[in-house]
């Protein structure tokens, strides 16, 4: 009886060992197996991206996205991604959240760039989003394209060349001639020109991949060169151009007034200026009549002076006892 109860001892142990085992293996997966700090962000394409979805921060597993939520603006449509990271991890206010996939054939993640800035994002606040570029989507669009080049271009000209070809070959040795000479050269360009096309594939595909390689590098570097700070300089700048402009308005419309007051001034003193020049035209008139009389005296003033002066370095006596002048009557 006793090794019985000891059995069952023993079993239903093992069972709720197990049992927590597996409790704690979910947990450990569903990455809920603590305190944590939730963050969304906003993108136009989520490809990939669904519950549990894992939040890389500079390639370090800090949490998993918890839901994803389309936002209709409009036409526009943009999904909301929420998720969950470590309890007090700190993301810096301009880090960039990027869907991106670690390798060719890895699942896709949400992968955190850590920004420059020294403040820190408070939970719940929005982490600016990049979307992934799809590699293989514009290698496809190439392939469509080349394929609707064969379909519509080198299809129908293949097609009008067999009927050419068959009605070469039934005629005379005239145009058999033709045919061994230009017909098997415009074959062999078309030939040439077909695996032209098939070498020339990769390279596109690969120039495609370094166009876009450059693209998310410099929308990278836009998204660090927009932070906070500089969003609100330009913000500051903007204001400061609204108030310029507002008082540039106000200057023009007290030059508008001013202008206003000088018209008015000379329409009241209208006769007074007019009386104005009318005397100045006068006495302008006057003096140009006596301008030559005034020439002659000021002429003889100047001899006068000349002819005293000269006589006073001659005799500097004549200051003191000078002579009277001759009466001319008395002369007479």
């Amino acid at each position: 009886m006793r090794n019985n109860k000891l059995n069952y001892i023993i079993v239903g142990t093992f069972v709720l060992a197990m049992l927590f085992g597996l409790i704690f293996s979910i947990a450990m997966l569903t990455g809920r197996t603590g305190a944590v700090d939730n963050y969304y962000a906003v993108y136009r394409n989520v490809t990939g991206v669904k519950f549990g979805t894992q939040v890389l921060y500079e390639g370090f597993p800090i949490g998993q996205v918890d839901k994803v939520t389309p936002v209709s603006d409009g036409a526009a449509m943009s999904f909301r991604v929420d998720f969950s990271v470590i309890k007090d991890w700190s993301i810096p206010q301009d880090s960039v959240a990027k869907i991106a996939a670690p390798g060719l054939l890895s699942a896709i993640t949400l992968s955190l760039s850590a920004g420059y800035s020294e403040k820190p994002l408070h939970p719940g606040s929005q982490v600016i989003g990049q979307e992934a570029a799809n590699v293989f989507a514009v290698v496809s669009s190439v392939a469509d394209q080349i394929s609707l080049l064969a379909e519509k271009d080198l299809r129908p000209l293949l097609n009008n060349i067999t009927p050419l070809l068959e009605s070469i070959t039934n005629t005379s040795d005239k145009f058999g001639k033709i045919i061994e000479g230009d017909a098997s050269i415009l074959v062999s360009d078309l030939v040439t020109l077909t695996g032209d096309l098939r070498d020339r594939v990769p390279r596109i595909a690969d120039d495609i991949e370094q166009i876009t390689s450059r693209i998310n590098q410099s929308s990278k570097e836009l998204s660090t060169l927009l932070t906070e700070e500089n969003r609100k300089q330009i913000e500051s700048l903007i204001g400061n151009m609204d108030t310029a402009a507002g008082n540039f308005t106000e200057l023009s419309g007290n030059l508008d007034g001013l202008i206003k007051d000088l018209n008015g001034v000379v329409t009241d003193n209208k006769g007074n200026i007019e009386k104005s020049v009318v005397d100045v035209r006068y006495v302008t008139d006057s003096m140009a009549r006596h301008i030559d009389a005034l020439n002659q005296n000021m002429e003889a003033t100047s001899r006068n002076m000349y002819e005293f002066s000269r006589q006073i370095r001659q005799n500097p006596g004549l200051l003191l006892g000078g002579t009277p002048p001759r009466d001319e009557a008395k002369t007479q």
